[in-house]
């Protein structure tokens, strides 16, 4: 029977391919609970929706936006304003809500010493030799 509706589909909608996505489309919606416009006969959806484009019981071109619809990606969403990410503080964007303890650096002039004595003051800092 479903060859049938098809060649009667063809009438009504000439390119087979659109035919396809509306009739799809069609039965997506059956399937999301709308009311089906023609005996269901134990048809399945995609059936069904063959022989309610065949009798014209559904409007094409809603059906059409419809697929549109559904086909259409959704916007990207747009990028925070600085202004909304500066609200929560740095310290809590890294670390999440805990207190974060500063350590106190080491006090030294550096315009007081040489090159030689600013290396050897990190090498002792890090732990390793000259």
């Amino acid at each position: 029977m479903a060859r049938v509706t098809v060649e009667d589909c063809i009438e009504k909608v000439p390119n087979r391919f659109e035919l396809v996505l509306l009739a799809a489309q069609r039965a997506r919606n059956i399937s999301r609970g709308e009311a089906i416009e023609v005996d269901r006969d134990n048809d399945k959806n995609p059936v069904v929706a063959l022989r309610e484009i065949a009798e014209e019981k559904v409007e094409l071109p809603s059906l059409e936006a419809d697929l549109i619809k559904s086909l259409s990606r959704a916007p990207e969403p747009e990028p925070a304003e600085e202004e909304v990410m500066d609200i929560i503080a740095t310290d809590e964007n890294i670390f999440g809500i805990m207190e974060v303890q500063e350590e106190a650096l080491p006090e030294a002039a550096s315009e007081d010493m040489s090159a030689d004595d600013i290396e050897a003051a990190i090498a002792a800092e890090l732990g390793g030799k000259r």
